[in-house]
């Protein structure tokens, strides 16, 4: 199977470098091109049309809406795409770009499966997302040998591909909630005189005794947000996201706005390339913390 992988940032490049080591024919495309130098075995496109071109999948990876819709109306990948070729987007995007690239695939003869990933660029690098996955399931399952190179387990959502995106965003609302949770009662304790390090071990030493808390409350107590896993600009596109979802959908979502502002806030305090753990960081200047 031609694979074309157009995208590779954080999470594009692992995934690249594991579809090679699954023995998969690959051609990658990313706008700088020195993105894609150490990747042995793969061929460099010159284009995103290029790299559509020929291949049987198509992937995107990249960072937003506008990215995406540059990558295959202006970079031409989508007229180039041969008909019955499948794209994958593997972006978190918006519910309403998911639905309308379902109907162009399909008025041009190609396939569509949303799959956007779970997981950060340590996950990617080994193999460990958790693709989210939805459209027809004759097209999923040709994309079973792809997701068990980069994954460690394929959730089949939907025939809708576009539900996916939804199940993404509200996953990535979760963990936004969470941070904003943590940064609320860290500040909180640290006005009392109680470290963070502290107060986290005690917390995930009882009923909090997750990775996810363990990990990022790592990161907050630390304050190591460089290098950024997913930038603070990132939270905030996906908190946007979020809320057009839900005022879509008539489901008022009233943690989202205050995270969506808190992420404005942070992105006005130039936070835009820490990673979005720092809104804890945001949270805590609130509260009259360094």
């Amino acid at each position: 199977m031609k694979v074309a992988l157009i995208g590779l940032g954080n999470m594009g490049r692992p995934m690249a470098q594991n579809l090679l080591r699954a023995g998969h024919q690959l051609t990658v495309y990313n706008r700088t091109r020195s993105r894609a130098d150490g990747l042995a075995g793969a061929t460099i496109a010159a284009s995103a049309s290029d790299a559509a071109r020929a291949a049987d999948v198509l992937l995107t990876i990249v960072a937003d809406d506008a990215a995406l819709q540059q990558v295959l109306y202006q970079g031409g990948a989508l007229h180039a795409l041969p008909p019955g070729a499948l794209h994958v987007s593997q972006s978190t995007i918006s519910v309403e770009l998911s639905r309308r690239l379902a109907q162009e695939h399909a008025a041009r003869g190609q396939r569509y499966v949303a799959a956007p990933v779970l997981g950060r660029p340590e996950a990617a690098a080994a193999a460990k997302l958790f693709v989210l996955a939805a459209g027809d399931a004759v097209d999923i399952s040709r994309c079973e040998p792809i997701f068990s190179a980069i994954g460690q387990r394929t959730f089949r959502i939907a025939a809708e591909p576009a539900q996916a995106n939804v199940v993404k965003l509200g996953l990535n609302f979760l963990v936004m909630a969470m941070l904003e949770s943590l940064g609320e009662v860290f500040a909180l304790v640290r006005k009392h005189g109680i470290p963070a390090a502290q107060f986290l071990e005690i917390a995930t030493g009882t009923a909090f005794d997750l990775p996810i808390y363990k990990n990022y409350g790592g990161l907050i107590a630390g304050e190591e947000f460089l290098p950024a896993g997913f930038r603070m600009q990132l939270g905030l596109k996906d908190a946007r996201l979020v809320l057009q979802a839900a005022e879509g959908a008539a489901a008022p979502m009233a943690i989202a706005s205050l995270v969506r502002d808190h992420y404005l806030s942070g992105v006005a305090r130039g936070m835009n390339e820490l990673d979005w753990s720092a809104i804890a960081k945001v949270v805590a200047q609130d509260a009259g913390l360094k």
